[in-house]
């Protein structure tokens, strides 16, 4: 269990870091041009970034806390707040009317719960 929560975790904070970097470093009139991202036209360019920062977080928080076994219980949080994060942004496509966009937030968004509730377990501590 304990290496597929590593490889899970792995690839949720590359992808997670990928897209928080491209939040991060591409000008807002970029984004919005982007048909993919059309959703950002509901946001400021500074929530935008935010939401960029929060993902980047994120993906520290999966890997670094529990390899550097400082503050484990930061990677079950990050995941947490991941899970957030792609319950916020699949509730902003379908506000938006894009249902094809929902999918792969929910798949995010249970593999972080995964990672989260596997933490949790791995480590004999109660979810409250």
């Amino acid at each position: 269990m304990d290496t597929a929560l590593w490889i899970i975790q792995g690839l949720l904070a590359f992808a997670f870091a990928g897209a928080g970097a491209m939040k991060l470093m591409t000008p807002y009139e970029k984004l919005i041009e982007n048909e993919q991202m059309a959703w950002a036209n509901d946001f400021s360019p500074n929530i935008i970034k935010v939401i960029g920062g929060l993902e980047i977080a994120g993906a520290i928080g999966l890997i670094l806390p529990m390899a550097l076994d400082i503050a484990p219980v930061l990677t079950p949080l990050a995941a947490a707040g991941l899970v957030l994060t792609m319950f916020g942004a699949a509730f902003t496509h379908y506000r938006r009317g894009e249902m094809g966009a929902i999918a792969p937030n929910m798949v995010l968004l249970v593999l972080a719960a995964v990672v989260a509730l596997g933490r949790v377990a791995a480590e004999g501590a109660t979810v409250v």
